[in-house]
């Protein structure tokens, strides 16, 4: 099996995707209908949590297979799935939990006004076809700061945003910031602080922008998880989880407490989406999958 490491897989992964998507949005004639991602119930989890996993962390499965996979689980969502693996979805009743595509990379972004007309044109050509394959949920980047301050960075996103929330509006479609750490994975990012994240939040002032808070990046960044989401959920519109250190197994064997994080997320009456994003480290993968779809079902 294909070894994957965290940051180098998953900026290979997205790069990989997104220049794929956009070839295929050039071609598309796509007419497919996907369900609600709520009609799906699945009598063997609770149901108080919306489960989905990360696409590039089981890549040494086809996405066929990932598909029959969680469904044996008993879920049916992937997380960072493109248009061009939609049918495939489509096909197996599983939902697009959060797509991607129309972002250049997890460095080019929003804060940087040089990028600004290639991902609005990428975003404003992705945004109806997600909507009329029946998802939501569409991420998108700050990027690197490149020497840029905060409030400059600021600015330019909520500069180039404005220009496509319109769009997603009116299509129901929310774009979602992903805060990532900028410690260990990904120097010099700089949506890297739920601070900064919920500022910008403010300044857009649109019910269809809102934050991807991943758990594992920001224990790393900032730690107080819980009483985080407990204050800034409304912000919040997606979650991924993650074992620290290591981005490993979300289990007894790193610091936090998955369990307690759950329950707090559902108090605050979160309805989307918990993608897990942990790489594996034994040999049978998808039993750690498994065990983490077990541990977050609270």
């Amino acid at each position: 099996m294909k070894k994957l490491h965290s940051s180098s897989s998953r900026r290979n992964a997205i790069k990989n995707m997104a220049l794929t998507t956009l070839g295929f949005i050039a071609s598309s004639n796509l007419t497919f209908a996907a369900s609600s991602c709520n009609t799906k119930k699945y009598t063997s989890l609770k149901g108080n949590i919306h489960h989905a996993v990360c696409r590039w962390i089981y890549d040494f499965l086809s996405i066929e297979e990932l598909c029959l996979t969680i469904k044996q689980i008993g879920f049916n969502a992937i997380d960072l799935v493109g248009p061009k693996d939609w049918p495939v979805l489509q096909k197996h009743d599983v939902f697009s939990s959060m797509c991607n595509g129309a972002e250049i990379n997890l460095t080019d972004g929003w804060n940087d006004t040089n990028f600004h007309d290639t991902l609005i044109k990428n975003y404003s050509e992705l945004i109806p076809l997600v909507a009329k394959n029946g998802y939501k949920n569409l991420i998108c980047f700050s990027g690197s700061r490149r020497g840029k301050d905060n409030e400059t960075g600021l600015k330019n996103c909520v500069t180039g945003l404005k220009k496509i929330l319109s769009l997603a509006e009116k299509n129901n479609v929310i774009i979602q910031m992903e805060l990532l750490n900028s410690k260990i994975d990904h120097k010099d990012y700089m949506c890297d602080n739920h601070q900064w994240g919920v500022e910008l939040c403010k300044q857009i002032d649109s019910p269809n922008f809102k934050l991807l808070y991943d758990i594992y990046h920001m224990q790393i960044d900032e730690g107080d998880v819980i009483r985080t989401i407990n204050t800034y959920h409304p912000y919040f519109g997606h979650y991924h989880t993650g074992g620290v250190p290591g981005r490993h197994e979300i289990d007894e064997t790193q610091e936090l407490y998955y369990p307690a994080i759950m329950k707090a997320i559902v108090a605050t009456g979160f309805k989307d989406f918990v993608a897990q994003e942990f790489i594996p480290t034994g040999n049978d993968k998808i039993g750690s999958l498994k065990k983490a779809i077990s541990i977050c079902d609270v």
